[in-house]
């Protein structure tokens, strides 16, 4: 049977190892934050499309 040891008191390697253990994993959820755009900002893209759009009609 190991002798216990306070975790302050483990060897920097050892604390490492054992925080991986205990570290789980997101699963599906990602972490990063996310912002919707702003609605008032000029988007390149959006104007793109537009003048794709009306190409394709014929007279």
């Amino acid at each position: 049977m190991e002798k216990y040891i306070p975790y302050e008191k483990l060897s920097k390697k050892k604390q490492k190892e054992m925080n991986a253990q205990k570290r789980g994993t997101w699963g599906t959820l990602n972490p990063v934050t996310r912002r919707s755009e702003n609605p008032k900002a000029y988007n390149r893209q959006k104007t793109r499309k537009w003048s794709e759009d009306s190409g394709a009609v014929s007279f």
